[in-house]
This record gives structure tokens, C-alpha cells and sequence, in this order.
């Protein structure tokens, strides 16, 4: 039986309900645009619902770099005993631990609290075009078609979708078109810190430690595990090239892959995240048949990996998978050609500039096949700046862009894709939205940036004032 097609206008529009398109959502909403977000899946909250933790959200320092929609994520997590506090790995990074199954009640509280209309189970399928103005997005379920129009569209999708349906330029991979590997995280309950931690303070040679000077300060390896050690959080970074792995693959225990690492996501369940999966075979991860198949292998490494922490990691004696991240992760696909671009030189310098919207502060990191992966430092463990122009496709006048579709080069992705970037990025144009609907403005690139910034800081984004 064939579908009628339902009208539905709002002012803004966001596609995509992962990081960065629940972000853009509850800013457009709080600046006062009427906001519809659509989702392909059952829930909102994209990779902050694996455990993963957030990455970019603080400086190697300790410094928060993401305020607004972010702290009033973090806060709502906070009353309800979801967030363990900045922890850091004495690598590269500190980050921010969230409990993902309260972050799935957390983010529809958001939601509702500022009127988003919810579309779940939803897909972008196609777009009306005037000009290089997008007049509306087709939209299918199981059970409708809808045709949204708005004034201005947020693509959130993380591949770009609305925006190379609506005629833009992008880049995919590097110079040969290589891409990064897919992986799925999960979970495992029943952890014990304290033999866990004995482990990681009497074998740091096992651990990438000190990869940024700054976090180094002159130390030893040994004295950054003890630091671990105190911490006591599983915030842990099994390296590749150390004994326990390299030893693991010389037996056939374990696969190729660059890292076991562990965070901790709840205190009361004794649980961590597990991220050590890892299919790279060039998985196009905007085709559906290919990242289908990779399913069955993702599975198959997630039980072997498990078995190999009970039987080799002090600390996982007794422990059970508790949970299977909902979709399969997906690194890199494609960046969309912007008026700027975010570059690693960026990121190596902690560069600032008087059009950044939003800060980033993870390395660079780009993952590579079997135990490859390239990781590069902010400079001095601070953060960088990301300009207006990375978020503003060329040759489109009402769609803005954020999340890991950013306008970038790919050691711009390395860094800009993470949880973190993408927060601040949302906010970012969710809030530029609805400034730009409330003042009548035709083109996303009628609003000054600097009353932008001024807004976003008002809302309690961070955009100056930290290293």
C-alpha cells in the first residue's frame, strides 16, 4: 500500500541524531526555533549510547573546553549518578565519563524539555532543491513519508547526506582513498579496580603512557602508572607494541589491533568500555552493504577480546559482557567541502582565531589496519579553535553542517570527529540557526560570527579563556 506524504514545517531542521545532531537540536530550541530532529534509529544519542567516553571535551590540562548544551548534559547526567568526573589517561587526553544508559534518559529529557519534535526510525531520503536553497527533505519510515520544510537545515548525519544530496563537494580518505577501520565497543561488568590498577602500576610497559610532553613533564613511565594507579579509575591504554599484546598475537590469542583500551562508564555496575575491535578492509562506511557484512567479524572479535582480558588482565577474573554497542562505529566517511577548513596544523598548534564557534582538544587520531595508528598531541596540552567556515558547506545557502562531516583535512577529521568537537560544534549551528531565522536572514552566511560568538558564550559555550 503506498505512503501518503505529510507536510510538516519547522523553522530548523537538524538530520541526524547522534552527538552532534542532539546538540544542535536543544540549542536551536533554546534560542527559540520551532526544531524538528530526524534519526534513522531507535534512539537518540549516536556514539555517546556505547560507552565510549567523550573525547575532546577537557584539554590534556584538565580544562573544560565545551560548556552550554554540553554542561547541561553533563549536569543532567549528574543528578542522576551518571557522570564519573574528568579522568585522565596520563597519554594524551583527559576525558569526560558518562553512564550511557543514563545519557539514554538524559538526552530525551533535553529534548522534550525545549519542544524538539522527535522523528525516530527515520531516513533522509531526498531533497527539493531552488537554486542552491534547499526547500524541503523527504523523509521515509515504516509507516509514512514526510516532506520537512524549514528555513534552515542542520546535517548532523555524520556522512554528509542532506549536503551532497543538495549538490556539494566532498573529500573521502586520504590522498589513495584509504579509510579508517570500523569497530564496535562494549561493555563488561563485574570489574575489579583495585587488582586491575596493582597491574597497570607494576607493568607500565604495557601501557602508552606520556605521548604528548606536556603530560610527560619529564616523567617516567613508571611514575605516570603510578599516577594511574592513584587516579583509580580504569581509565587504561593497553598499547600494541607492548609485552601483553604483542605476546597475545604471537599466540593467535588475539587479533591485529592498535590498542586495548578502558574506560570506566559505572561505579555501581564495576563496568568499563572495551574499545579493541577492528575491521580495516576499506569499509565504505556511507554503503550499507558493506558495513552489513562486517557485523558477523565485529562479533567474533568482541568474544575473543573479552576471553583474552578475563584469562590475562588482573582484575577481569569475574567479569561478563554487560553490553554491545547498539551500531557498529564508523570513523570516516566523507568531509564536506567548506568555506574553511579545520588542518592538523590546527590541532599541532592550539591555534586560536577570532571566528572559532567551538573548541577541540583531542589528538589527532587516525586509525589504520592491524596496529596502526597515528597519534598526535594538541599542542601543549591545550586546544584549538574551530572556525565558522568548517561548518558552512560551499555553494549552499540554508544547510549548516556538524560532527564528523565537518569541512576538514584528514588530520583535521583525526581530531575534529570526536565527541567533544562535535558538541561544541552543534551548539555551534544550532544556535546560528535560529539567530539566523529570528532576523529574517536568507543565507547561512549572513550572520556576523562575532554575534554568534557573543550569543554562544551568553548560552555558556566556551570559546576563550582556557589554554
Amino acid at each position: 500500500m503506498p505512503r501518503s506524504t505529510t507536510l510538516l514545517h519547522s523553522d530548523v531542521v537538524v538530520v541526524g541524531g547522534g552527538v552532534a545532531g542532539v546538540a544542535a537540536a536543544i540549542a536551536a530550541a533554546k534560542t527559540g526555533a520551532k526544531t524538528t530532529l530526524v534519526e534513522a534509529g531507535p534512539m537518540f544519542g549516536g556514539e555517546l549510547l556505547t560507552g565510549m567516553c567523550i573525547n575532546g571535551g577537557l584539554n590534556a590540562r584538565g580544562q573544560y573546553v565545551n560548556g552550554g548544551v554540553a554542561r547541561e548534559l553533563y549536569d543532567e547526567c549528574a543528578k542522576m549518578g551518571g557522570l564519573i568526573g574528568p579522568v585522565h589517561d596520563f597519554r594524551l587526553i583527559c576525558y569526560v565519563v558518562l553512564d550511557p544508559e543514563i545519557v539514554k534518559i538524559a538526552i530525551p529529557t533535553l529534548l522534550d524539555r525545549y519542544g524538539v519534535s522527535p522523528l525516530l526510525y527515520s531516513f533522509a531520503d531526498d531533497v527539493v532543491m531552488e537554486g542552491n536553497r534547499v526547500r524541503g527533505i523527504l523523509v521515509g519510515s515504516r509507516d509514512q513519508r514526510w516532506l520537512l520544510t524549514a528555513d534552515f537545515f542542520i546535517d548532523c548525519s555524520g556522512d554528509g547526506t542532506v549536503a551532497v544530496m543538495a549538490g556539494a563537494s566532498y573529500e573521502l580518505g586520504d590522498v589513495n582513498g584509504t579509510l579508517q577501520p570500523l569497530s564496535i565497543m562494549y561493555r563488561m561488568c563485574g570489574v575489579e579496580n583495585g587488582p586491575l590498577l596493582s597491574f597497570v602500576r607494576d607493568h607500565p610497559e604495557n601501557l602508552a603512557l606520556g605521548e604528548s610532553d606536556y603530560i610527560r613533564a619529564g616523567r617516567t613511565d613508571a611514575q605516570l602508572a603510578e599516577e594511574l594507579y592513584k587516579q583509580g579509575e580504569a581509565a587504561v591504554f593497553f598499547k600494541a607494541n607492548g609485552p601483553l599484546l604483542q605476546n597475545a598475537f604471537r599466540r593467535g590469542e588475539l587479533f591485529p589491533t592498535a590498542l586495548i583500551m578502558l574506560y570506566p562508564t559505572s561505579h555501581a555496575r564495576k563496568e568499563v568500555c572495551v574499545n579493541v575491535t577492528r575491521v580495516a578492509e576499506n569499509i565504505d562506511g556511507t554503503k550499507t552493504d558493506q558495513v552489513s557484512r562486517v557485523l558477523p567479524r565485529l562479533m567474533q572479535q568482541v568474544m575473543i577480546s573479552a576471553c583474552f582480558v578475563k584469562k590475562n588482565i588482573p582484575g577481569f577474573e569475574n567479569a561478563a559482557i554487560s553490553a554491545i554497542a547498539p551500531r557498529i562505529g564508523i570513523r570516516e566517511t566523507r568531509r564536506i567541502v567548506g568555506e574553511a577548513k579545520l588542518t592538523g596544523d590546527d590541532a599541532r598548534c592550539a591555534r586560536k582565531r577570532e571566528d572559532g564557534v567551538a573548541k577541540g582538544a583531542c589528538h589527532i587520531d587516525i586509525h589504520g589496519a592491524g596496529q596502526e595508528q597515528i597519534r598526535i598531541p594538541v599542542g601543549n596540552g591545550g586546544s584549538y579553535d574551530v572556525p565558522w567556515g568548517c561548518l558552512l558547506p560551499k555553494n549552499l545557502s540554508n544547510v549548516y553542517i556538524a560532527g564528523r562531516c565537518l569541512s576538514s583535512d584528514r588530520e583535521g577529521h583525526g581530531t575534529g570527529r570526536n565527541m567533544g568537537n562535535c558538541l561544541g560544534m552543534g551548539h555551534a549551528v544550532g544556535t546560528a540557526a535560529a539567530l539566523s531565522v529570528a532576523g529574517g536572514l536568507r543565507d547561512i552566511r549572513d550572520l556576523p560570527v562575532q554575534r554568534l560568538r557573543a550569543v554562544l558564550k551568553e548560552q555558556g559555550a566556551i570559546l576563550d579563556g582556557v589554554y
